[in-house]
């Protein structure tokens, strides 16, 4: 007697690309368990940031290190997040180097699974990234100043802007060939972004040529919506404009990362 073959399906089902993705999700995360130093970037540098431009530059900006605290946290909250969405496209360059990649077109897996996997394993660790930060702040002296929504309310602000942010490094990372230039991307243009802006100091303390771009900014108008939420001011305009800066980028980078991945893998 002979077992019966049971074809392989030529389409995956939704349903089925979501599990495969949340198992691929999985897989990146326990790799933390034999690899620790994959938390480095969103463990041990948002807490040398906030220690160094808190303790160093606080009291010179704001007079004391506490009320530099209070201003400083979301927004350097804000500008690891946007750090943080480098690893998504080093992550995915690393796999395609690695010949992942090619071992997963072996399976019977929806080719988006990877790629949504990938992205949500990062934003698991973003929300780690932010907790610790908070946490952090709090033992150094840092005090919410709104409710538990509005907590919840930058948490979920931040995490949308990342995964924004996240098309644009999986772009870059499709198109470089090797992943430490998915980093010297990162260099270029990132740190202009998140230091032009408001996240560690006010905008009004800057030439004023120069504060007509951080108004402007993406990163000035999340580290507002984070401040609002998180301690006290504005909340309806700068989250309004976060997620409108957020669906604009996504509306953008996301098809131009999704057909660079296709051509990838």
């Amino acid at each position: 007697m002979t077992a019966a073959t049971v074809p392989l399906a030529t389409r995956v089902s939704p349903a089925d690309g979501l599990r495969q993705s949340v198992s691929l999700s999985w897989r990146t995360l326990v790799q933390i368990k034999h690899n620790p130093t994959e938390l480095i970037d969103f463990s041990i540098q948002p807490i040398m940031f906030l220690l160094l431009f808190t303790y160093v530059f606080g009291g010179a900006i704001a007079g004391s290190t506490g009320d530099y605290l209070t201003f400083a946290l979301p927004g350097i909250i804000v500008q690891n997040a946007l750090f943080g969405t480098l690893n998504t496209g080093l992550g995915l360059n690393s796999d395609l180097s690695k010949g992942v990649f090619d071992r997963l077109r072996s399976l019977p897996i929806a080719r988006w699974a990877p790629l949504a996997g990938r992205i949500a394993a990062d934003m698991v660790k973003q929300a780690w990234s932010v907790a610790l930060l908070l946490g952090l702040g709090a033992i150094m002296g840092f005090r919410v100043g709104t409710s538990v929504a509005g907590v919840l309310g930058a948490f979920a602000v931040l995490l949308v802007v990342s995964v924004a942010f996240a098309w644009i490094s999986v772009l870059v990372g499709m198109l470089v060939s090797e992943p430490e230039k998915v980093m010297i991307f990162g260099f270029a243009v990132m740190f202009p972004i998140t230091f032009v802006s408001n996240a560690f100091v006010p905008s009004d303390t800057m030439p004023g040529w120069l504060q007509g771009w951080v108004d402007v900014n993406p990163v000035t108008i999340v580290a507002d919506a984070v401040r609002g939420l998180l301690v006290s001011g504005p909340v309806a305009a700068p989250v309004t404009g976060a997620l409108l800066w957020a669906a604009g980028i996504m509306v953008v980078f996301a098809p131009l990362a999704v057909r660079a991945f296709r051509k990838r893998t």
